[in-house]
């Protein structure tokens, strides 16, 4: 019952929080990298929370701390062209998450969440899909230890990851030990950079 009515309080204060910032900030003074950068912070701070009030350790599974929060950037089919993310818990350990697996945003409840296909859905999140919806050109993860454009995991521990180890029990690689940056690249030359702390789990705007 306490962690119920924790991850009520956390939804209650991240849906607040949303509120404010609709009502007191015009969106004719937003540009696109602003508002985009503005709720991948939220989205952020949401997973984190998420990771913290849902441990996913589970000592009969080796390969549990694959199933972390975990957002992760993508680049669309080729013949598409773009970039999106999608914020899941790989629950069947597969590499390839699926709608059911994926986080919904806590103000409009949609699936932070699209495929390579990169198409608008009216269930998913117009945020994922950041060069269709809000002409971002490239996206650059200081902590990237992946092959991909990158992805941070996030333990029941606070602690944050940039990769999630493929060996069994391996649960304490790829810990981020310093700050990480998530510098975002529009197609005007317009930069903006999300820091995330690894000690605390603080989450800004630089």
């Amino acid at each position: 019952m306490k962690k119920a009515f924790s991850l009520l309080e956390i939804l209650l204060i991240i849906s607040l929080l949303g509120i404010l910032y609709t009502a007191f900030i015009p969106k004719s003074q937003i540009n696109k990298i602003d508002e985009l950068t503005n709720r991948l912070i939220l989205y952020l701070k949401q997973t984190r929370y998420q990771a913290l009030i849902n441990d996913k350790h589970d000592q009969d599974d080796s390969y549990w701390h694959k199933k972390r929060w975990t957002l992760k950037f993508f680049r669309c089919r080729k013949d598409v062209g773009g970039i999106y993310y999608s914020i899941y818990s790989d629950n069947n350990s597969s590499g390839h998450p699926s709608i059911e697996d994926s986080l919904k945003d806590s103000l409009t409840l949609k699936n932070i969440y699209s495929t390579n296909y990169c198409k608008e859905n009216i269930n998913n999140s117009k945020y994922v899909l950041i060069s269709q919806n809000f002409n971002i050109e490239d996206v650059v993860i200081s902590c990237n230890e992946t092959s991909s454009l990158g992805q941070l995991s996030f333990g029941a521990d606070g602690k944050i990851y940039s990769k999630l180890s493929n060996n069994v029990n391996d649960n304490t690689s790829h810990e981020i030990k310093n700050k990480c940056k998530i510098k975002l690249s529009d197609h005007l030359g317009e930069e903006r950079t999300i820091v995330l702390e690894s000690n605390t789990g603080y989450i800004y705007k630089e």
